[in-house]
């Protein structure tokens, strides 16, 4: 039967519940930067050390890559939401923030590249993270374009191409720097960019 009588037993000490998060949170970081520069097959001794942590750590976080490749994903999708905002309120002009939003988004790119891999066999997994990604991402640039275009006037606000076109046309000109070293891929997004926010044609309008 259950104690009815909770108010006179001590109180549990509290718990840092702050700092498993913190600790957690550290770990990814660290996960994210040593997979922009190493991929997501780069050594848990690496990330171990870039979190200063011992690898016992990040296998007690994570026990598996796959679910650390995961987590990770997630920690990018959030924290390139959570840029959108913050850029738009500390950037000179709106143009300034949508491009400094799509260059951080590159980068979030090289990580998820590995994703397929690590989830290999899982279809339902793949399929939510996608579903969760769109969701997050496209409503952001989404905003930051619409604000880019709205200080250009008149002519910013004709252009045709969405905030899902501009993430899918992004990520369709990265795939190329995954096996070209000299392949361009963030000069050819920031031209991307500028055709987004140049004033829409018709289907078989010429310039000018």
């Amino acid at each position: 039967m259950p104690d009815t009588q909770g108010s006179d037993a001590p109180a549990e000490p509290s718990r840092p519940v702050g700092r498993p998060r913190r600790s957690q949170q550290a770990l990814l970081d660290a996960a994210a930067e040593v997979f922009v520069e190493s991929g997501v097959d780069a050594p848990v001794r690496e990330i171990a050390a870039r979190a200063g942590v011992g690898v016992g750590t990040v296998y007690r976080h994570f026990p598996t890559r796959p679910e650390l490749v995961v987590a990770v994903y997630r920690h990018q999708v959030e924290a390139c939401a959570e840029a959108g905002p913050r850029l738009l309120a500390e950037s000179a002009t709106p143009e300034g923030a949508l491009r400094a939003w799509v260059a951080l988004f590159v980068d979030f790119l090289v990580t998820k590249h590995g994703l397929a891999t690590a989830l290999q066999g899982d279809a339902a997994g793949s399929d939510a993270l996608h579903a969760y990604f769109v969701g997050r991402l496209v409503p952001v640039c989404g905003s930051l374009l619409a604000a880019a275009r709205a200080d250009l006037g008149p002519s910013g606000e004709e252009a045709a191409l969405d905030g899902y076109s501009l993430l899918k046309g992004v990520g369709n000109l990265c795939i190329g720097a995954a096996s070209d070293p000299g392949y361009d891929a963030e000069r050819l997004v920031q031209a991307l960019v500028s055709g987004a926010l140049a004033p829409g044609r018709s289907p078989g309008t010429s310039p000018g």
